[in-house]
């Protein structure tokens, strides 16, 4: 239960911290900061969920990443164009310009959970 709750907390503070993001900010923090955080978001919102599962160390952490790249490959594809999405909330979720750097901020994001995935799972299977 106390698990839950940090990351239900983590959640929402990163949450906010995203929409101001999108409402507000301009240059590397609007455009690779954000992306950073966004996969840490994903991350704590699944931890939220599901505090004890998977419980292999690197399981989560990379399907995160996987499932970020993924979505930036659609948007190489033109995912949004292609399916007439014209909600421009939904084309700000989805995005809608691919970009390699995009990526890079995935991966540099994507570290911390790592991390805390080790932490919290991977000692104990050493131990």
């Amino acid at each position: 239960m106390r698990k839950r709750i940090v990351f239900g907390v983590l959640s929402a503070v990163l949450f906010g911290v995203e929409v101001l993001i999108g409402m507000y900010a301009h240059g590397w923090v609007r455009n690779y900061f954000g992306d950073v955080l966004i996969v840490i978001l994903l991350y704590t919102l699944f931890r939220t969920a599901f505090p004890e599962w998977p419980r292999k160390w690197w399981l989560l952490p990379t399907a995160i990443l996987a499932f970020a790249f993924a979505v930036e490959f659609l948007q190489l594809w033109g995912f949004c164009d292609h399916f007439g999405i014209t909600n421009r909330l939904l084309r700000i979720i989805l995005g809608t310009g691919y970009s390699t750097i995009d990526l890079m901020c995935y991966a540099i994001g994507i570290m911390p959970c790592y991390v805390a995935e080790y932490m919290m799972f991977g000692r104990k299977m050493i131990l």
